[in-house]
């Protein structure tokens, strides 16, 4: 089993930065990719970005150019920056973790509120 806990939600207004962090431990051997995933009330859960053992990266078209992931893997730390939010960016963050040809997300986080306002 991998545990993780994530920090770092909050309420910011629109055009503010947040940086979310997730920290694995267990048998994190197991893992050979994390990632953020979010649910906005009333919608599904969605892959919002990976990162690989290795440092290879995905993110969903509405993010990129505005979030960064990146990982300090001394620490089984994954990172989530988060620049130029919007209302719409505004969801329950989860972390996640699993085998990337698996989709990342064996493991789940219990999840940091981000709230954006205009």
């Amino acid at each position: 089993q991998v545990q993780l806990v994530e920090s770092g939600g909050d309420s910011v207004q629109a055009g503010g930065s947040l940086r979310l962090s997730c920290a694995a431990s267990g048998n994190t051997y197991t893992k050979n990719c994390m990632g953020w995933f979010r649910q906005a009330p009333g919608k599904a859960r969605e892959l919002v970005s990976t990162i690989t053992s290795d440092g290879n990266t995905k993110y969903i078209d509405s993010v990129k150019g505005r979030f960064t992931i990146s990982q300090d893997n001394a620490k089984n730390t994954v990172y989530l920056q988060m620049n130029s939010l919007k209302p719409e960016d505004t969801a329950m963050y989860y972390c996640a973790a699993g085998t990337w040809i698996l989709g990342c997300n064996r493991y789940w986080g219990q999840g940091t509120q981000v709230t954006v306002s205009s």
